[in-house]
C-alpha cells in the first residue's frame, strides 16, 4: 500500500447514476490504491441541473479544462473524445438505466403517441441517444422529436412543472418519478464509458479502476449497506424524505472490453442521426487503455 505522503491526487466527478465512487471513499478503496480523491460533487450536481447549455459548453464539457475522471453514455463518450474533450477508456463499461415518463396529468399512455411531441433530453448524452433508439422502433424517423431540456434533475423538474409532455430520466430521478406516480412509457438499459482527461496518467487510472472494481463487487454482494449513499446523488432541487431502498443498485460496471464491434455500433448510431458533426479525430486516437 502506498503511504499517505506518496498518495497521487485525482479529481473525480462522481456520477449521479451510480454509487461506486462513494463506496470507494467510504470503504477506503481509493486510499488502499494510494489515491487521494477530490470529489467534485458540485460538478456532478451542475451536470444534473443545467438548463439546456449548448454542446461543448455544458458543465460536463467545462470540467475538462482540468484533469478529471468522469463518464457518460457510450455514444457521448466516443463523440466527445472525437470532439477533443478527453479520451475514453475501452477496457470496461457501465450498464445504466433510462426511462421515458409522461408529465403529470398527461393523456399519453403509449410510445407511439409521442409522434411529433418533443421529448425532453440532454443533448449528446445518454437520454438523447436512448430516446432516439427507443422511438425509432415505433415511429418514422422524421416524426421523432426531442428538445434539449438540460440534465436529468432539470428534466424531472420540467416534467413536474408541465414544461414538457414527456422526458427521458436516469437514476436517481427514475425512483423519484416513480414515487411521485408519474406514468412510465418505456424503460431500458444502455452502456456507458469512462471519459477522462487526456493528461491523466495510466498508473493513476489503473489504480482508480481497481478501487471501483472493489466497490462494484461490494455493492453487488451487499447492496443494502450502501443505499443511503444515494442521498449524495440527489440534486438539491429534488432533495426530500426519499426511501433510498427503492432506488436500487443504479449503474453497474462490467470489467470486460468495450470491443471494436461495440465501438463500431456506437459510431454507426451517431452517424445515422447525424450526431457526429463535432467529431474531428479518428476513434483510434481518442482511446487510453488501462489494466483493470
Amino acid at each position: 500500500m502506498t503511504s499517505q505522503t506518496e498518495a497521487r491526487q485525482i479529481r473525480v466527478v462522481p456520477h449521479f447514476m451510480r454509487l461506486h465512487e462513494w463506496i470507494a471513499v467510504q470503504e477506503g478503496y481509493f486510499q488502499d490504491e494510494g489515491l487521494e480523491p477530490e470529489m467534485l460533487t458540485e460538478a456532478m450536481h451542475s451536470v444534473s441541473g443545467h438548463s439546456g447549455d449548448p454542446y461543448l459548453q455544458r458543465p460536463q464539457d467545462r470540467v475538462f479544462v482540468e484533469e478529471v475522471a468522469n463518464s457518460a453514455c457510450a455514444w457521448g463518450s466516443v463523440c466527445n473524445a472525437g470532439a477533443g474533450l478527453g479520451k475514453f477508456v475501452p477496457d470496461l463499461y457501465g450498464v445504466a438505466r433510462f426511462a421515458i415518463f409522461a408529465a403529470p396529468g398527461s393523456n399519453i399512455t403509449r410510445l407511439h403517441e409521442l409522434r411529433d411531441i418533443p421529448v425532453g433530453v440532454g443533448i449528446m448524452a445518454g437520454s438523447h441517444f436512448t430516446t432516439l433508439t427507443t422511438l425509432e422502433q415505433v415511429l418514422p424517423v422524421d416524426r421523432v422529436k426531442v428538445v434539449h431540456t438540460g440534465g436529468p434533475g432539470r428534466r424531472l423538474t420540467a416534467l413536474l412543472d408541465g414544461e414538457v409532455q414527456a422526458a427521458n430520466l436516469l437514476d436517481p430521478e427514475i425512483a423519484i418519478a416513480e414515487a411521485k406516480g408519474l406514468r412510465k412509457l418505456a424503460q431500458g438499459e444502455f452502456r456507458t464509458l469512462f471519459w477522462v482527461s487526456a493528461s491523466m496518467g495510466t498508473d493513476t487510472l489503473t489504480a482508480y479502476f481497481r478501487a471501483l472494481r472493489r466497490a462494484d463487487e461490494r455493492l453487488r454482494a451487499e447492496p443494502s449497506a450502501f443505499y443511503h449513499l444515494w442521498e449524495r446523488n440527489v440534486p438539491p432541487s429534488l432533495a426530500g424524505d426519499h426511501d433510498y431502498r427503492t432506488f436500487g443498485l443504479g449503474e453497474l460496471l462490467v470489467f470486460e472490453p468495450f470491443d471494436e464491434d461495440m465501438i463500431a455500433e456506437t459510431v454507426r448510431h451517431a452517424d445515422r442521426w447525424n450526431l457526429r458533426s463535432h467529431v474531428q479525430h479518428e476513434v483510434a486516437s481518442t482511446v487510453v487503455s488501462v489494466s483493470v
